[in-house]
């Protein structure tokens, strides 16, 4: 279960987002913050310094501060905003999530492909999150969902990364699912995962939906 982030005084965070004004758990936005040249930059970690500018993590959202000047109202100066500012987050989440299913495959938290996952819900420790490919089959999902309510699991289910992406960060060939043990990198997988689900442009996964014909049970 992915932990609120909390202030000091052990309170949880809201911010409230410039674009729609709505005050959300501060995991549900994006903060950024203006350096010192006046660029607008994202602050996935929330660390950098300065003055934070919060935005939901939601394509619509973004483009609605892009195009009101939202972000120079909030910081209440010129700044400078690329464009393609919600691929360019979406980008950088997704090369978070590469590296911290990297970071899990090699510390061992990390179970691959359809029988992998299967064994994986039967350990002492069952996965907090599951990972699938946005071309895995109905069919495999289905059989995994199945298999976690039987086992009274309530493991969070996502599809945000392709096969390629997800081979690529766990380091094997044609992987289509991927189950992650319960820990600080399940939640911060869970966290950029969320964000990543709100920003990234559906084409981008599509794609490898509309190639899907592989048998995903040959991992």
């Amino acid at each position: 279960m992915l932990a609120a982030t909390t202030d000091n005084d052990g309170a949880a965070r809201e911010r409230r987002c410039i674009a729609t004004g709505a005050v959300l758990p501060a995991e549900k936005l994006v903060r950024f913050v203006v350096s010192p040249d006046g660029e607008v930059v994202p602050d996935l970690d929330g660390k950098l310094p300065g003055r934070g500018i919060w935005l939901t993590a939601d394509r619509t959202a973004f483009a609605k501060a892009l195009a009101k000047g939202d972000f120079a109202k909030a910081a209440k100066a010129k700044v400078t905003v690329t464009p393609d500012l919600a691929q360019h987050v979406a980008h950088l989440l997704i090369e978070r999530l590469k590296a911290d299913l990297g970071m899990a495959r090699r510390a061992g938290f990390a179970d691959t492909g359809f029988d992998g996952v299967m064994r994986a819900l039967d350990k002492k420790i069952p996965p907090a999150l599951l990972f699938h490919a946005a071309d895995a089959s109905d069919d495999g999902r289905r059989k995994l969902r199945s298999a976690m309510k039987s086992r009274e699991l309530d493991a969070r289910s996502l599809t945000v990364l392709t096969r390629d992406e997800l081979s690529l960060a766990l380091g094997r060939d044609n992987v289509v699912h991927a189950a992650i043990r319960p820990g600080a990198l399940a939640d911060r997988l869970i966290l950029n995962s969320m964000r990543l689900a709100g920003l990234r442009d559906p084409s981008d996964l599509q794609g490898q939906r509309d190639q899907m014909g592989q048998d995903e049970s040959t991992l």
